[in-house]
């Protein structure tokens, strides 16, 4: 389990069919084989360690289901380390169970710093989503702004975006998405109704 709080940018140095590598500072500290990582909001697990870089294999389930597989080394990442007991939860219920794909469509700075990400949501992901509910962007934990006709818009502060991938979002880049996972078993729960 996850907050959606990126811990750090990590950056690839290998991405091939079903491995990657990930060049990290902070992640990797306590990380051991088996540990659980969010990379870009999909959590996988560790299976080599070096002194500052983290391996992973990726099945086919998450090279479908996720960006992942369009990774190229020197990209930048979002890492985090998995929720203990003891932490805060900053952010909201993130699993690391990518539900799709989304398209960044736009893009709006301000004169403050600050910026509106608007994206494209696939079709079966949308009811999942209502105005000032949770979304999770590329492992990073977000209020929904606005619902839009084809997807949501989202307010990012400076921060977000000096600490994760979506400061340098333009529109056309994939993004990972995890809908509230209330709202799935809350879906589920009225089907036997």
């Amino acid at each position: 389990m996850f907050t959606g709080i990126v811990e750090e940018k990590g950056t690839v140095r290998e991405a091939g069919a079903n491995r990657l590598a990930v060049g990290c500072r902070t992640v990797v500290v306590d990380a051991e084989i088996g540990s659980s990582i969010a990379v870009n909001g999909v959590c996988l697990t560790v299976v080599a360690r070096g002194a500052d870089d983290l391996a992973f294999d990726l099945s086919e389930e998450t090279l479908d289901r996720s960006s992942l597989g369009r990774l190229t080394p020197g990209d930048p990442v979002n890492l985090e380390r998995p929720v203990s007991l003891a932490t805060r939860l900053g952010g909201h219920l993130v699993q690391g169970h990518v539900d799709g794909v989304g398209e960044v469509t736009g893009v709006e700075r301000d004169a403050t710093g600050s910026a509106t990400l608007t994206l494209r949501i696939p079709e079966r992901l949308r009811r999942y989503v209502v105005e000032k509910g949770s979304i999770a962007v590329d492992g990073v934990s977000l209020t929904v702004a606005e619902v839009v006709r084809e997807g949501i818009r989202i307010a990012l502060i400076p921060h977000t975006l000096s600490m994760t991938t979506l400061g340098t979002a333009v529109p056309g880049d994939d993004v990972n998405l995890e809908v509230d996972v209330i709202a799935r078993y809350v879906e589920r729960l009225m089907e036997g109704r």
